[in-house]
């Protein structure tokens, strides 16, 4: 029995050994995304010849970093980099005009920009006019606004509900949809939703982000249930 009982003891020790290593394997992932999921240098080509990029601050970004690969934390390579040309879509007409300068003149790819505020929901007929005739492979979400710089409670915050409502929800669904109706006949595309920590828990003080960021989470999971039989990726980070 003590004998037994010794290898049951080493055998169970061992799946433990080899559990921890497994997590500490996924936390160093989580460092270097660039070297354990290494793309093809083709695979964002072959989603299509367009990538549509979405943003509500061109401020925050230079002109390289962008637009920057999916599995390129540093964003030392930008889509337009690997052979796509760019759509962006911002509220700021200057701004977008000096970063689509910017990469046009760093990549030599053709660069399109499209003016629109995300708080209206009047402008996607007029988006969508405008992507007609593009081969959109690549949809970036990144529009997003908070409610008050500020923590507050929900009712001492500045009444911006629709606004943000439009900003940080509206404009992923229909973004989404837009571009969605011309990926699936052709079987294939990649859509990132980008969202917030704050949108893996309630966060008080934040509470209208917080749920908008949630949204966000929750649509782009059930969206790539619907959709990865088509060939379609959905994701959310």
């Amino acid at each position: 029995m003590g004998e037994f009982q010794q290898q049951l003891l080493t055998l169970f020790g061992g799946l433990i050994c080899l559990f921890t290593l497994v997590k500490c394997i996924r936390f160093l992932k989580c460092f270097s995304p660039h070297v354990w999921n290494a793309l093809p240098q083709s695979f964002f080509r072959s989603m299509g010849e367009w990538a549509a990029y979405q943003c509500t601050g061109l401020w925050q970004f230079t002109g390289l970093t962008l637009l920057s690969s999916l599995n390129d934390v540093k964003g030392q390579t930008s889509l337009a980099k690997r052979g796509l040309n760019i759509v962006m879509i911002s509220r700021t007409l200057e701004k977008l005009q000096k970063v689509a300068t910017e990469i046009e003149q760093a990549t030599g790819r053709n660069v399109k920009i499209i003016q629109a505020d995300f708080t209206k929901d009047y402008i996607y007929e007029n988006i969508e006019e405008c992507l007609q005739g593009l081969e959109i492979g690549i949809l970036v979400n990144n529009v997003g606004m908070l409610h008050n710089p500020l923590p507050c409670r929900f009712l001492n915050g500045a009444d911006t509900d629709e606004n943000l409502i439009s900003c940080n929800i509206n404009s992923v669904t229909k973004m989404t949809r837009i571009i969605l109706k011309q990926m699936e006949p052709r079987q294939k595309g990649l859509i990132l939703n980008l969202s917030s920590g704050l949108g893996t828990f309630p966060c008080p003080l934040y509470t209208i982000y917080s749920a908008s960021k949630a949204f966000v989470c929750t649509f782009s999971k059930a969206l790539q249930a619907e959709y990865k039989a088509k060939g379609i990726i959905i994701q959310v980070i």
